[in-house]
Protein backbone atom coordinates (compact mmCIF):
# COMPACT_ATOMS: atom_id res chain seq x y z
CA UNK A 1 0.00 0.00 0.00
CA UNK A 2 1.43 3.40 -1.00
CA UNK A 3 1.61 6.23 1.48
CA UNK A 4 -0.74 9.14 0.85
CA UNK A 5 0.79 12.10 -0.96
CA UNK A 6 1.22 15.42 0.88
CA UNK A 7 -1.71 16.82 -1.09
CA UNK A 8 -4.01 14.00 0.02
CA UNK A 9 -6.67 14.91 2.59
CA UNK A 10 -5.84 13.91 6.13
CA UNK A 11 -7.43 10.75 7.37
CA UNK A 12 -10.00 11.60 10.05
CA UNK A 13 -9.64 9.75 13.32
CA UNK A 14 -13.02 9.07 14.85
CA UNK A 15 -13.34 9.82 18.54
CA UNK A 16 -16.25 8.06 20.28
CA UNK A 17 -18.92 10.58 21.18
CA UNK A 18 -20.10 10.74 24.78
CA UNK A 19 -23.43 8.89 25.02
CA UNK A 20 -26.41 11.12 25.72
CA UNK A 21 -27.30 9.22 28.85
CA UNK A 22 -23.80 9.34 30.34
CA UNK A 23 -24.15 12.71 32.10
CA UNK A 24 -27.68 12.04 33.42
CA UNK A 25 -26.36 8.68 34.67
CA UNK A 26 -23.53 10.49 36.45
CA UNK A 27 -25.94 12.88 38.20
CA UNK A 28 -28.40 10.12 39.08
CA UNK A 29 -25.55 8.00 40.47
CA UNK A 30 -24.50 10.74 42.87
CA UNK A 31 -28.11 11.44 43.83
CA UNK A 32 -28.62 7.80 44.79
CA UNK A 33 -25.24 7.57 46.56
CA UNK A 34 -26.33 10.45 48.80
CA UNK A 35 -28.74 7.99 50.49
CA UNK A 36 -25.77 6.04 51.87
CA UNK A 37 -25.15 7.94 55.14
CA UNK A 38 -28.83 7.74 56.10
CA UNK A 39 -28.97 3.97 55.53
CA UNK A 40 -25.71 3.42 57.43
CA UNK A 41 -27.19 5.24 60.43
CA UNK A 42 -30.36 3.14 60.25
CA UNK A 43 -28.47 -0.19 60.08
CA UNK A 44 -28.17 -2.15 63.34
CA UNK A 45 -24.67 -3.41 62.54
CA UNK A 46 -21.31 -1.71 62.99
CA UNK A 47 -20.34 0.94 60.42
CA UNK A 48 -17.57 -1.17 58.84
CA UNK A 49 -19.86 -4.21 58.84
CA UNK A 50 -22.43 -2.12 56.95
CA UNK A 51 -19.78 -1.56 54.27
CA UNK A 52 -19.14 -5.31 54.14
CA UNK A 53 -22.82 -6.05 53.59
CA UNK A 54 -23.08 -3.30 51.00
CA UNK A 55 -20.51 -5.09 48.86
CA UNK A 56 -21.35 -8.70 49.70
CA UNK A 57 -25.10 -8.54 49.11
CA UNK A 58 -24.49 -6.91 45.74
CA UNK A 59 -21.89 -9.45 44.57
CA UNK A 60 -24.25 -12.18 43.24
CA UNK A 61 -26.11 -9.67 41.04
CA UNK A 62 -22.86 -8.02 39.95
CA UNK A 63 -21.42 -11.42 39.01
CA UNK A 64 -24.36 -12.22 36.73
CA UNK A 65 -24.14 -8.78 35.09
CA UNK A 66 -20.35 -8.96 34.74
CA UNK A 67 -20.04 -12.54 33.45
CA UNK A 68 -20.48 -11.78 29.71
CA UNK A 69 -17.84 -9.06 29.85
CA UNK A 70 -15.39 -11.15 31.88
CA UNK A 71 -15.63 -13.95 29.30
CA UNK A 72 -14.66 -11.56 26.49
CA UNK A 73 -11.61 -9.96 28.12
CA UNK A 74 -8.27 -11.43 29.18
CA UNK A 75 -6.36 -9.25 31.63
CA UNK A 76 -2.70 -9.40 32.53
CA UNK A 77 -1.78 -10.06 36.19
CA UNK A 78 -0.70 -6.43 36.61
CA UNK A 79 -4.13 -5.26 35.42
CA UNK A 80 -5.88 -7.56 37.88
CA UNK A 81 -3.55 -6.22 40.56
CA UNK A 82 -4.59 -2.64 39.79
CA UNK A 83 -8.27 -3.53 40.17
CA UNK A 84 -7.53 -5.31 43.46
CA UNK A 85 -5.81 -2.15 44.72
CA UNK A 86 -8.84 -0.15 43.56
CA UNK A 87 -11.04 -2.50 45.61
CA UNK A 88 -8.83 -1.98 48.66
CA UNK A 89 -9.05 1.80 48.21
CA UNK A 90 -12.83 1.46 48.05
CA UNK A 91 -12.82 -0.66 51.21
CA UNK A 92 -10.75 2.04 52.95
CA UNK A 93 -13.22 4.67 51.76
CA UNK A 94 -16.23 2.75 53.06
CA UNK A 95 -14.60 1.91 56.42
CA UNK A 96 -13.49 5.49 57.12
CA UNK A 97 -16.68 7.07 55.81
CA UNK A 98 -19.09 4.75 57.60
CA UNK A 99 -17.24 5.24 60.90
CA UNK A 100 -17.26 8.98 60.35
CA UNK A 101 -21.01 9.01 59.66
CA UNK A 102 -21.67 7.95 63.27
CA UNK A 103 -19.59 10.82 64.68
CA UNK A 104 -20.83 13.80 62.68
CA UNK A 105 -23.88 15.23 60.92
CA UNK A 106 -25.19 13.66 57.71
CA UNK A 107 -24.48 16.90 55.83
CA UNK A 108 -20.89 17.01 57.15
CA UNK A 109 -20.30 13.34 56.32
CA UNK A 110 -21.57 13.77 52.77
CA UNK A 111 -19.62 16.99 52.19
CA UNK A 112 -16.26 15.88 53.62
CA UNK A 113 -16.65 12.34 52.30
CA UNK A 114 -16.73 13.88 48.84
CA UNK A 115 -13.38 15.63 49.16
CA UNK A 116 -12.84 14.07 45.73
CA UNK A 117 -14.84 17.01 44.37
CA UNK A 118 -11.74 19.12 45.02
CA UNK A 119 -9.06 16.45 44.66
CA UNK A 120 -10.13 15.27 41.18
CA UNK A 121 -10.00 18.68 39.46
CA UNK A 122 -6.64 19.35 41.15
CA UNK A 123 -5.38 16.00 39.82
CA UNK A 124 -6.46 16.99 36.33
CA UNK A 125 -4.81 20.41 36.57
CA UNK A 126 -1.54 19.44 38.26
CA UNK A 127 -0.84 15.84 37.24
CA UNK A 128 -2.61 15.57 33.87
CA UNK A 129 -1.86 19.23 33.01
CA UNK A 130 -5.34 19.76 31.65
CA UNK A 131 -6.16 23.34 30.66
CA UNK A 132 -9.51 24.82 31.61
CA UNK A 133 -11.73 26.71 29.20
CA UNK A 134 -13.53 29.86 30.31
CA UNK A 135 -16.78 28.05 31.08
CA UNK A 136 -14.94 25.32 32.97
CA UNK A 137 -13.14 27.89 35.11
CA UNK A 138 -16.46 29.59 35.87
CA UNK A 139 -18.03 26.23 36.73
CA UNK A 140 -15.16 25.33 39.05
CA UNK A 141 -15.38 28.71 40.81
CA UNK A 142 -19.17 28.40 41.22
CA UNK A 143 -18.81 24.85 42.56
CA UNK A 144 -16.25 25.89 45.17
CA UNK A 145 -18.41 28.81 46.28
CA UNK A 146 -21.44 26.52 46.46
CA UNK A 147 -19.53 23.93 48.49
CA UNK A 148 -18.26 26.66 50.83
CA UNK A 149 -21.81 27.96 51.29
CA UNK A 150 -23.06 24.44 51.98
CA UNK A 151 -20.30 23.90 54.50
CA UNK A 152 -20.91 27.27 56.13
CA UNK A 153 -24.62 26.62 56.43
CA UNK A 154 -24.56 22.97 57.48
CA UNK A 155 -21.24 22.53 59.25
CA UNK A 156 -21.09 23.07 63.00
CA UNK A 157 -17.65 23.84 64.37
CA UNK A 158 -17.77 21.50 67.33
CA UNK A 159 -15.15 19.24 68.93
CA UNK A 160 -17.87 16.58 69.03
CA UNK A 161 -17.78 16.37 65.21
CA UNK A 162 -14.00 16.61 64.72
CA UNK A 163 -13.32 12.86 64.72
CA UNK A 164 -16.14 12.15 62.28
CA UNK A 165 -15.15 14.99 59.97
CA UNK A 166 -11.52 13.85 59.78
CA UNK A 167 -12.57 10.26 59.06
CA UNK A 168 -14.81 11.50 56.24
CA UNK A 169 -11.98 13.56 54.73
CA UNK A 170 -9.77 10.45 54.83
CA UNK A 171 -12.56 8.54 53.11
CA UNK A 172 -12.68 11.19 50.39
CA UNK A 173 -8.97 10.73 49.67
CA UNK A 174 -9.41 6.95 49.44
CA UNK A 175 -12.37 7.54 47.10
CA UNK A 176 -10.29 9.80 44.86
CA UNK A 177 -7.71 7.04 44.38
CA UNK A 178 -10.50 4.52 43.74
CA UNK A 179 -12.18 6.67 41.08
CA UNK A 180 -8.93 7.32 39.23
CA UNK A 181 -8.06 3.60 39.21
CA UNK A 182 -11.56 2.66 38.08
CA UNK A 183 -11.39 5.22 35.29
CA UNK A 184 -8.23 3.45 34.11
CA UNK A 185 -9.87 0.02 34.46
CA UNK A 186 -12.81 1.14 32.31
CA UNK A 187 -10.45 1.42 29.33
CA UNK A 188 -10.21 -2.38 29.32
CA UNK A 189 -13.39 -3.58 31.02
CA UNK A 190 -17.08 -2.83 30.84
CA UNK A 191 -18.60 -1.13 33.86
CA UNK A 192 -20.15 -4.21 35.48
CA UNK A 193 -16.95 -6.27 35.19
CA UNK A 194 -14.82 -3.52 36.73
CA UNK A 195 -17.31 -2.96 39.56
CA UNK A 196 -17.65 -6.69 40.31
CA UNK A 197 -13.89 -7.24 40.57
CA UNK A 198 -13.37 -4.14 42.74
CA UNK A 199 -16.27 -5.09 45.02
CA UNK A 200 -14.98 -8.65 45.34
CA UNK A 201 -11.54 -7.36 46.33
CA UNK A 202 -12.95 -5.02 48.96
CA UNK A 203 -15.48 -7.28 50.72
CA UNK A 204 -13.16 -9.56 52.72
CA UNK A 205 -10.92 -6.75 54.09
CA UNK A 206 -14.04 -4.99 55.37
CA UNK A 207 -15.25 -8.16 57.12
CA UNK A 208 -11.86 -8.74 58.74
CA UNK A 209 -11.64 -5.12 59.89
CA UNK A 210 -15.17 -5.22 61.32
CA UNK A 211 -14.33 -8.39 63.29
CA UNK A 212 -11.07 -6.85 64.52
CA UNK A 213 -13.00 -3.81 65.79
CA UNK A 214 -15.45 -6.10 67.57
CA UNK A 215 -18.46 -4.76 65.65
CA UNK A 216 -21.80 -6.50 65.39
CA UNK A 217 -21.72 -8.09 61.95
CA UNK A 218 -24.98 -10.01 61.65
CA UNK A 219 -27.97 -7.68 61.29
CA UNK A 220 -31.23 -8.26 63.13
CA UNK A 221 -33.05 -5.96 60.72
CA UNK A 222 -31.93 -6.71 57.18
CA UNK A 223 -33.74 -4.02 55.21
CA UNK A 224 -31.25 -1.12 55.79
CA UNK A 225 -28.25 -3.16 54.59
CA UNK A 226 -30.22 -4.60 51.67
CA UNK A 227 -31.34 -1.10 50.70
CA UNK A 228 -27.72 0.07 51.05
CA UNK A 229 -26.48 -2.69 48.73
CA UNK A 230 -29.17 -2.05 46.12
CA UNK A 231 -29.11 1.76 46.14
CA UNK A 232 -25.43 2.52 46.74
CA UNK A 233 -23.65 -0.44 45.16
CA UNK A 234 -25.89 -1.71 42.39
CA UNK A 235 -27.61 1.49 41.27
CA UNK A 236 -25.26 4.25 42.47
CA UNK A 237 -21.89 2.65 41.77
CA UNK A 238 -23.28 0.84 38.73
CA UNK A 239 -24.29 4.11 37.08
CA UNK A 240 -21.11 5.83 38.22
CA UNK A 241 -18.86 3.09 36.85
CA UNK A 242 -20.71 3.22 33.53
CA UNK A 243 -20.33 7.01 33.26
CA UNK A 244 -16.83 7.37 34.68
CA UNK A 245 -15.07 6.45 31.45
CA UNK A 246 -16.57 9.37 29.52
CA UNK A 247 -15.65 12.40 31.63
CA UNK A 248 -12.64 14.36 32.78
CA UNK A 249 -11.62 14.57 36.45
CA UNK A 250 -13.12 18.09 36.53
CA UNK A 251 -16.61 16.93 35.53
CA UNK A 252 -16.41 13.89 37.81
CA UNK A 253 -15.36 16.05 40.74
CA UNK A 254 -18.08 18.65 40.25
CA UNK A 255 -20.75 15.96 39.92
CA UNK A 256 -19.85 14.68 43.39
CA UNK A 257 -21.12 17.95 44.87
CA UNK A 258 -24.68 16.76 44.17
CA UNK A 259 -24.28 14.50 47.20
CA UNK A 260 -23.78 17.18 49.90
CA UNK A 261 -26.85 19.08 48.70
CA UNK A 262 -29.03 15.97 48.92
CA UNK A 263 -27.32 14.90 52.17
CA UNK A 264 -28.26 18.21 53.80
CA UNK A 265 -31.88 17.70 52.71
CA UNK A 266 -31.99 14.14 54.07
CA UNK A 267 -30.38 15.16 57.37
CA UNK A 268 -33.04 17.85 57.78
CA UNK A 269 -35.95 15.58 56.81
CA UNK A 270 -34.98 12.44 58.75
CA UNK A 271 -32.78 13.53 61.66
CA UNK A 272 -33.93 17.06 62.38
CA UNK A 273 -30.61 18.60 61.37
CA UNK A 274 -30.74 22.32 60.61
CA UNK A 275 -31.20 23.26 56.95
CA UNK A 276 -31.29 26.95 56.11
CA UNK A 277 -31.76 29.17 53.07
CA UNK A 278 -27.95 29.25 52.90
CA UNK A 279 -27.92 25.50 52.24
CA UNK A 280 -30.45 25.98 49.44
CA UNK A 281 -28.29 28.73 47.92
CA UNK A 282 -25.23 26.45 48.02
CA UNK A 283 -27.17 23.69 46.29
CA UNK A 284 -28.32 26.07 43.54
CA UNK A 285 -24.75 27.26 42.96
CA UNK A 286 -23.59 23.66 42.59
CA UNK A 287 -26.42 23.05 40.12
CA UNK A 288 -25.38 26.09 38.11
CA UNK A 289 -21.79 24.82 38.03
CA UNK A 290 -22.93 21.47 36.63
CA UNK A 291 -24.87 23.23 33.89
CA UNK A 292 -21.90 25.44 32.99
CA UNK A 293 -19.40 22.60 32.83
CA UNK A 294 -21.57 20.78 30.26
CA UNK A 295 -22.12 23.74 27.94
CA UNK A 296 -20.27 23.38 24.61
CA UNK A 297 -17.10 25.38 24.20
CA UNK A 298 -17.09 28.27 21.72
CA UNK A 299 -14.85 27.66 18.70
Amino acid sequence: MTAPSPSSPAIAVSVPATPRLAFPALLLANSVLALGPTLVRLADVGPVAAGFWRLTLALPVLFVLALPGLRRVVLRPAQYGMIVIAGLMFAGDLAAWHMGIHHTKVANATLFGNASALALPLWGLIVLRQKLRGLQMAALALAFVGAAVLMGGSYELSPAYMRGDLLCVLAGLFYTAYLLMMQDARRRLDGWSALFLASLAGALPLLLFALWLGEQVMPLNWWPVIALAVSSQLVGQGLLTYAIGWFSPLVLGLSLLVQPAIGALLGWALFGEVMTATDALGGMLVGAALILVRLPARP
